[in-house]
Order: structure tokens, then sequence, then C-alpha cells
């Protein structure tokens, strides 16, 4: 069923989300299942992308390290989509849940100037969030915590055992805990816990500027003589033709 259902960018599956970000002049930021169209075609990954105002996909991040169980799931994606992109709303850049947690995975957005912070995810709670804030304040950047909030009455009706692991229709299987944070680490709109809905925040990106001005941490605050980081944003391919 997942294989069934995800995406293919080959084939302009995405082709609903960027006509309508075209029609209303936006930019999105859309988690989807991936399917390889390249080699195989048989492997998926959890993957972010970032399209543009004129229906332009501006960049694919496919998940660095898939979680515990999840690499039964997902394949691992590579540095080729370790992007941070212009857009009319400011320099836009995504980490997908636990990536959030490697520090280099960030140092890597942080360093292309990333203004606007998205992090799509499954976590939630307080120790997410907080997260989240620390990332806002190392980072002087806005940040975005796109949560899923989800009840039983979610799953389908044939998903396997349902009425024996969640009898109430009614409960909560994750809060959701959608929040927008901004430079420095203070909340300004959420978190939306057990609630659905549109989560809205006014982003200046004027203020990333002035955060850095007291830290930079790829700036005035790093020290490239005794630290390094290196970060190979080729495609790994499986095999080379021609």
């Amino acid at each position: 069923m997942l294989l069934e259902n995800a995406v293919t960018l080959g084939d302009a599956d995405l082709s609903r989300l960027t006509d309508a970000a075209r029609e209303h002049s936006v930019t999105l930021v859309c988690g989807i299942d991936e399917r390889d169209d390249e080699f195989g075609g048989g492997t998926l990954y959890n993957t972010v992308v970032v399209v543009g105002p004129d229906g332009t996909i501006l960049n694919r991040h496919r998940k660095l390290m898939p979680t515990n169980p999840e690499r039964m799931v997902w394949g691992f994606g590579d540095g080729s989509g370790l992007n941070v992109v212009d857009t009319p709303v400011g320099r836009i850049g995504s980490l997908i849940c636990w990536e959030n947690f490697m520090p280099l995975a960030r140092y890597a957005l942080y360093a292309q100037g990333i203004e606007l912070y998205v992090a799509p995810t499954y976590d939630n709670g307080d120790g997410w969030i907080g997260t989240l804030q620390h990332i806002a304040r190392e980072g002087c950047c806005w940040v975005v915590g796109s949560g899923c909030a989800l009840k039983a009455r979610d799953f389908a009706a044939d998903f396997p055992d349902r009425e024996i692991l969640y009898p109430d229709p009614e409960e909560w299987i994750n809060s959701g805990d959608s929040v927008v944070i901004a430079p420095g680490g203070k909340i300004v709109a959420g978190p939306m816990r057990r609630d659905t809905g549109i989560l809205y925040a006014e982003v200046d990106t004027e203020r990333v500027g002035a955060a850095r001005r007291s830290l930079d941490v790829v700036g005035h605050y790093a020290r490239p003589d005794v630290f390094q980081l290196r970060v190979d944003t080729n495609p790994r391919k499986p095999a080379q033709f021609g």
C-alpha cells in the first residue's frame, strides 16, 4: 500500500501541489513518501520538498538517517538535497524529524544562511519543542515545527487489529504540537496540541540578521582554524552509464 501510494517526482505526481502553488503564488514545504524512479523502482525515501510560487520544485531532501525500525521502510538519503534555497519569503531549508538531532546536518544548513528552518516530524511533546527552541537559539533563525496530529479514528477501517490496538476512536495517538519559534527561541505561535487547524505567524526575516549580531555560529562565533565540516553534496548512484 505504501509503495503504491508513494510519490514519483519524475512522473509529475505532485502536479496538484505544484499547480496550487503557482495558482496562489505561495511557497510550499511538504513531506512525502518518495519512490525511487531512477534505479530499481522499489526503494522508498522519507522526503521533504520545497515548491516555489511558480510551481517549481526548488529542492528535494531525502532523510539521511531513517530512525530505528524506519530502516525497514525507507532508504538512506544523500547530501544532494542538503540545501537552503531562496524563496520570496526567505531562505528555506529543512531537516526531517530526528535528523534535527544531527549537529553537523544542522550546521550545514546554518552555513548556507538559513532564515526559515522547517522541521516536519512525528515527534511531539515538551522535549521536542525544546529541541526546536534550541535550534532557533543556535542558528538564530525562524523555526517552523510541522507536527502530525493523529487520532485513532484516522487509521483506515482495514488497519490490522485497529479495534484491539485503538478501541477508542477519539484517542490521541500523536498530539501534533506544531509550533513557530522566533530567532532566540521564543514561541510565537502554538504549540497546537491535541488540535487540528492552521497555525499562523508573522515572520520577519530581518530578525535573523539582528540575532546573529550576537551569535553567528558559522561566522564570528566559528573557529574554522580548529573545526572544519566537509559536506558531500554529490548524488549517490549505484551505477554510472556513459
